[in-house]
């Protein structure tokens, strides 16, 4: 049952369950919690949802050849790059001193209403002041750094998926 030894669709099935599961405990720690999620940490489940989608598509595809299965790693690359850049992003605004951090803004909804969506990316990437509140961490890191390490180890996997030499021609 060693998972490196799985085949490239049952590895990227697994890419997508973990990302199933990321975004579900998300949603608990919102509903159950009631832990509301800053405009970043939206942009994040954003990402992981396309990242899971990239994996399911990998995974019900499930190409023979060494090309096609590459193209889904380096797919799955980039949805995990954008969550790595903007969990990055994230890290870095909580790591500010207080007195750098912007001030708050519009939620995330209203946002959306009221401005472009141009303008809505750039105030979001560019942060506020609830993006910087550290309100949920696990040994000693918040959410945030926690999604970045999940991005990068998801990003690990589907180039391991991807480019890994596979002994049978079925596999």
């Amino acid at each position: 049952m060693n998972p490196f030894r799985w085949s490239f669709r049952a590895q990227f099935f697994l890419g997508f369950l973990a990302c199933v599961a990321l975004l579900a405990y998300a949603l608990y720690l919102e509903h159950y919690q009631h832990l509301v999620p800053c405009p970043l940490c939206t942009f994040q489940r954003g990402a992981f949802a396309l990242l899971g989608l990239v994996f399911l598509l990998g995974a019900l595809a499930g190409p023979r050849r060494k090309g096609g299965r590459g193209a889904f790693g380096l797919f799955a690359l980039a949805a995990a790059g954008l969550g790595i850049a903007i969990a990055g992003r994230h890290v870095w605004m909580q790591s500010l001193p207080p007195d750098q951090v912007p001030a708050c803004g519009p939620d995330l909804a209203y946002m959306m209403d009221a401005f472009p969506l141009a303008d809505v990316l750039k105030q979001v990437l560019s942060g506020s002041g609830q993006c910087a509140v550290v309100d949920w961490s696990f040994l000693g890191l918040a959410m945030p750094a926690w999604s970045l390490i999940c991005f990068v180890v998801l990003a690990l996997w589907a180039l391991f998926a991807g480019f890994s030499h596979r002994k049978s021609r079925f596999a």
